[in-house]
C-alpha cells in the first residue's frame, strides 16, 4: 500500500499532488497503465481488483475520486458505487467494456459522474480526472459563498445554497454533475445550449468527442425531474422548458 507523507487537504501542492485516486479494475494490464499515468500526473494512487476490496479500501483510504470498472469479481462496479456513495460523496468515473447506453445510464443513476468506454486513451482519462476534481473544488467554493434564494421554475425548485432540487415539493437526488448541468440550463431558461457549450461550462472540457457524455447525463436528468422539462433541439442541443408566464 502506498504511503503518503503529506496531509490530505494541504493547499500548497502542485496540481494533482495530494489528490487520492482509487482505481478499481480487475485487468492487471489496464490497472497498471492507469496507475502509472496518474502517478506521473502527480496523484496518489491505490488499486483494488474486486468489489469487496474496493469498498474496504475506499472506507479506509478516503479517496478524492474513484475510477471504477463495471465488471468486477465479488460484486460489480454498480454495487461498489452504491456502497461507497452511501459512506460519503465522492466523484466516480465509470469504465465500461461495452458501448452500451443502458450501462451508462444505470451507472449515472447510482451516482457515477462520468463514464468512459474501453478502449480509451490515457491522455483523455487523465484529462477527465482533472475535470472531475476541478468541479468538486468549484462546488465547494460555491457552497462557501452560496447564491441566495431559491430559483422556482413552475414546479421545479433549485436551491443553490443547499444544492438541492425539488419537483412538486418532493426532493430529487441529483449527482453533483447533474445539479451543475441543471443549473447551467436554468440560468437561461428556454434558451438552447449546444452540447459543446454544456461541455465547456459544466465539464470545463472542450473536446467534441465528449458530447455523448452530455447526452447520457441529460437522459439521466430527465428520468429524475421529468422528460418534458428538457427539450431536445436536434442537431443543436438542449433547453430547459419553463411554464408560460
Amino acid at each position: 500500500m502506498e504511503q503518503t507523507h503529506t496531509s490530505h487537504n494541504g493547499t500548497t501542492a502542485t496540481p494533482g499532488a495530494q489528490r487520492r485516486v482509487l482505481v478499481v479494475e480487475d485487468d492487471p494490464t489496464i490497472v497498471d497503465a492507469i496507475a502509472a499515468r496518474l502517478r506521473a500526473e502527480g496523484f496518489l494512487v491505490q488499486t483494488a481488483g474486486d468489489g469487496p476490496a474496493a469498498v474496504d479500501t475506499a472506507e479506509a483510504w478516503q479517496p478524492d475520486l474513484l475510477i471504477l470498472d463495471i465488471m468486477l469479481p465479488g460484486f460489480d462496479g454498480l454495487e461498489v458505487c452504491r456502497r461507497v456513495q452511501a459512506q460519503r460523496p465522492v466523484p466516480v468515473l465509470m469504465l465500461t467494456a461495452r458501448d452500451d447506453e443502458t450501462d451508462m445510464l444505470v451507472g449515472l443513476g447510482v451516482g457515477a459522474d462520468d463514464y468512459m468506454t474501453k478502449p480509451f486513451s490515457m491522455r483523455e482519462l487523465a484529462a477527465r480526472v482533472h475535470v472531475l476534481l476541478r468541479r468538486v473544488e468549484r462546488a465547494a467554493l460555491a457552497a462557501a459563498t452560496p447564491r441566495s434564494g431559491i430559483l422556482r421554475l413552475g414546479e421545479l425548485e433549485i436551491d443553490h445554497a443547499q444544492r438541492r432540487v425539488r419537483v412538486r415539493s418532493e426532493d430529487v437526488h441529483l449527482t453533483p454533475t447533474e445539479f451543475d448541468l441543471l443549473v447551467c440550463l436554468a440560468n437561461t431558461p428556454r434558451a438552447v445550449l449546444s452540447r459543446e457549450q454544456l461541455l465547456a461550462e459544466v465539464w470545463d472540457w472542450a473536446d467534441a468527442s465528449g458530447t455523448r457524455t452530455v447526452d447520457s447525463h441529460i437522459k439521466a436528468l430527465r428520468r429524475k425531474i421529468g422528460a418534458e422539462r428538457i427539450r431536445t433541439v436536434h442537431g443543436v442541443g438542449y433547453a430547459l422548458e419553463t411554464p408560460a408566464p
